[in-house]
């Protein structure tokens, strides 16, 4: 399937106005198409091709111990040089739509939830080939939870691999709560109480994000869809999307229980305010509990279950491992990616970091059923959402991720009426749909 013909808005988001006309030459005829900081990031090396080395795009926060590991016994078993780059989000999608775009791609993809979209672009090679042969010795599909099937997958043929498998739920100051007396909220009305009576001398009762997914989580125990496939609707139905945006924006701007949230691609300041004692509840995932137990060994944790407005529901979260289309290496790719999907290498990385991960056999194991933070959301899997499953079989999710971004920057940074700025939304998203 060839590229859909990129927009000038989005060439000068993907490489800058001064590569605009070099990268559109390159479109033209081409085929196929928050994660802490750190200090290794990928430099100017050149992509894939097939130069005598693999190459390997992977997020900067999830270069665990037990994936270098893994990659240092493929590479000398096969006698090959990894080029092991490692990204923030923003950056690789930007440089993997660059990739795609000249045709210089790496072997391998850590993605945050892209394969399906590229498979529909044609820039992901299918695995069903693969998984035909060795799915069964794998375990896949069998162990693995049902939805990360779905959500990897496209006209019956499977894409990409699920590598972790996570979801949002509140991370609260256990220490703060015994001493006012309060137990972890259940609804928002519950919440709202409980940040009330949480914040004063310099303590927020929550902290939210400035990572507009987080917001989901509101979104979906209110009843909302992203996008409706069967009346092509998106933020349906509209008025419970304006409650739960407004929601947000009133513990900060209304209630003052929140600080407003700072601007930028970290994610992490919820996390920081939690670990300082400055916030007494934040909305995250398995990816905090390293950073908090490093930085604030002291702190009393605790995870509870997700919130209920209209419904229980989490966001579900995580990453997944596809092969570019245009890959050099594709059967090495495979053999990579059985090895980093294997379940000790699961239970090293969650030994590791305390990453959750998608085998149903992980989640059953004694380790997690036995650890008080890792069972919480075990236990939450089965009603945490893939919010974006039919959003992204438009192959405009991308796009229509972007335009609410803004939309929630408006409502929650800078206190626009929710109304207001779910039209301004809308208004841009279907035309984006209808393009």
């Amino acid at each position: 399937m060839a590229t859909q013909q990129p927009t000038r808005r989005q060439l000068l988001r993907w490489t800058g106005a001064g590569a605009l006309a070099g990268v559109a030459g390159s479109f033209a005829t081409s085929c196929g198409a928050g994660a802490p900081d750190d200090e290794t990031t990928a430099d100017a090396a050149d992509s894939g091709g097939d130069d005598g080395t693999f190459t390997i795009y992977w997020n900067a926060g999830h270069a665990y111990e037990a994936y270098e590991e893994v990659i240092k016994e493929f590479e000398e078993e096969h006698g090959l040089t990894v080029n092991f780059q490692k990204y923030q989000w923003d950056d690789m999608r930007t440089r993997l739509l660059s990739d795609f775009a000249a045709g210089n791609v790496p072997d391998l993809v850590e993605d945050a939830g892209w394969a399906q979209e590229f498979a529909i672009s044609g820039d992901a090679l299918s695995l069903q080939p693969y998984i035909d042969e060795d799915g069964a010795e794998m375990g896949f599909p069998d162990d693995w939870q049902p939805t990360t099937i779905d959500r990897n997958s496209y006209e019956g043929e499977v894409y990409g691999i699920q590598l972790h498998l996570t979801c949002v739920l509140p991370f609260y100051n256990k220490a703060m709560f015994d001493a006012a007396g309060l137990e972890p909220p259940e609804t928002w009305d519950d919440l709202l109480e409980v940040a009330k009576e949480l914040t004063g001398d310099d303590v927020h009762g929550i902290a939210l994000n400035q990572d507009a997914s987080y917001a989901w989580s509101w979104m979906l125990q209110n009843g909302v869809r992203y996008y409706d496939p069967e009346t092509e609707e998106l933020m349906t139905p509209r008025d419970a999307a304006v409650e739960a945006l407004q929601f947000q924006a009133d513990l900060v701007h209304k209630h003052k229980v929140a600080p407003v949230p700072t601007p930028g691609t970290d994610y992490s300041g919820p996390q920081k305010l939690l670990s300082a004692e400055r916030a007494a509840m934040i909305l995250s995932g398995p990816w905090d509990l390293l950073p908090i137990r490093e930085t604030s060994p002291d702190l009393e944790l605790g995870i509870a279950p997700a919130l209920r407005r209209e419904k229980q529901a989490a966001v579900q979260a995580g990453t997944s491992v596809f092969i570019p289309a245009q890959a050099s290496h594709p059967d090495l790719a495979w053999d990579l990616i059985k090895r980093l999907t294997a379940l000790d290498v699961e239970e090293q990385a969650t030994d590791e970091a305390g990453m959750l991960m998608p085998r149903v056999s992980w989640a059953e194991s004694s380790a997690v059923q036995d650890n008080d933070q890792y069972s919480v959301f075990a236990k939450a899997f089965p009603y945490a959402v893939d919010y974006k499953e039919d959003l992204r079989l438009t192959g405009k999710s991308g796009e229509i991720d972007e335009l609410f971004d803004t939309l929630y920057q408006d409502v929650v940074m800078n206190n626009t009426p929710a109304d207001d700025a779910l039209d301004a939304f809308l208004s841009e998203a279907e035309q984006v749909l209808a393009d």
